[in-house]
């Protein structure tokens, strides 16, 4: 495509690595060939980390992403001459209140289409919570902003490994009342459309993984996987789905057997993102599936603990924006080739004379 894609960006938490892994992914010029990026923040605190990190990165402060330039790393100032205090390190109220400015206001010119795609630095899932932010983490608040607070699964990615999460920041003493057929079933098409439509593969392979340790050991440990887990594959199966499971989810990331698959759907958060973690932290990408906008995020949290430093990795984080774009052209060219479907030819089988029939059956939602 000719034109360059606009990138939105959140300046996370700002007593966090944010700042320097955005300056950082950005002093290589050659990234403006890709795409024009905008970040939501302050002036006044992005170059308070600017002298402390000792990047090179130049920015110019533009009123709104409509006036974004190509070849520069754009900044919408989204506090006006308002002072913020940093503290490297320390999660704060108002490196908080400061996170969500930044995302509210991203949020809102994204649904001006003022930007492509959305890549969110870093919060404190703890400090941003207030009145107009009671949610879990960016994932749910997206979602619910999107309008589409149902829709939204956490793709944790890196080549070609993807883990999916049916349930995701939820504690483990509620999890099996999260852990239903239809939520198993909805998450997985949701994760079909998006391989089809985000990643362009074709025929899915999706693997599902047990929720009790050895698959429930024939309900000694458990019956969730002979009550919810395979009646749920069983159904999508039926859909032309190509859907395999349950796995116990030790023997199979220690097998390599995920290596088969085009994704794996975990059915908690740690039960995927631990073993994901320990094989490909470094450059790993967050991915938020299933909704109208395209929003990655790296893989790692704040990292208050080398914050104002100078010691971030930008990897994880350039890997965020590389994997937005690729998905928004995916999308681009799936929605094209699939614009005007063909009408389907089939042939009337419930009498003797094999009529040809082009009547155009609709596909399930999947």
């Amino acid at each position: 495509m000719d034109k360059k894609i606009k990138v939105g960006i959140t300046h996370g938490d700002i007593n966090g690595v944010g700042y320097e892994v955005i300056m950082k992914t950005f002093e290589n010029e050659g990234m403006y060939d890709l795409c024009t990026p905008i970040v939501y923040g302050s002036p006044k605190v992005a170059t308070y980390h600017k002298k402390a990190i000792g990047v090179q990165t130049t920015y110019s402060v533009v009123e709104s992403a409509a006036n974004a330039v190509d070849n520069n790393l754009n900044l919408v100032n989204c506090f006006g001459d308002q002072d913020i205090k940093i503290d490297f390190g320390m999660p704060s109220t108002e490196s908080g209140n400061a996170a969500l400015v930044s995302l509210e206001k991203c949020i809102d010119e994204y649904k001006e289409r003022m930007f492509d795609v959305l890549v969110t630095a870093p919060i404190n899932k703890k400090t941003i919570q207030q009145e107009n932010f009671h949610f879990p983490g960016h994932t749910e608040y997206i979602g619910n902003k999107m309008g589409e607070p149902d829709k939204a699964l956490m793709i944790l990615m890196k080549d070609d490994l993807r883990v999916a999460l049916v349930t995701t920041h939820v504690p483990i003493s509620s999890l099996p009342k999260y852990i239903t057929k239809e939520t198993i079933v909805e998450k997985i098409k949701i994760l079909h459309k998006s391989l089809k439509r985000d990643f362009a593969i074709s025929n899915p392979r999706i693997a599902v993984l047990s929720l009790n340790p050895h698959c429930g050991d024939g309900g000694l440990l458990g019956n969730e996987e002979q009550e919810i887990i395979v009646p749920a594959i069983n159904e999508v199966n039926e859909k032309t789905l190509i859907c395999y499971g349950p796995y116990a989810a030790d023997g199979f990331f220690g097998s390599g057997n995920f290596r088969h698959f085009d994704a794996v759907l975990a059915m908690y958060h740690d039960q995927g993102l631990a073993p994901f973690k320990a094989i490909a932290m470094d450059s790993a990408v967050n991915y938020t599936a299933g909704l109208s906008i395209v929003r990655t995020s790296p893989a790692h949290g704040t990292a208050y603990d080398i914050a104002g430093k100078g010691e971030a990795s930008e990897d994880s984080f350039r890997s965020a924006v590389y994997a937005a774009i690729d998905i928004f052209r995916n999308r681009l060219i799936f929605d094209s080739a699939n614009a005007n479907p063909l009408k389907r030819q089939y042939y009337e089988k419930r009498d003797d004379s094999d009529k040809l029939k082009l009547d155009q059956i609709q596909d399930d939602d999947v």
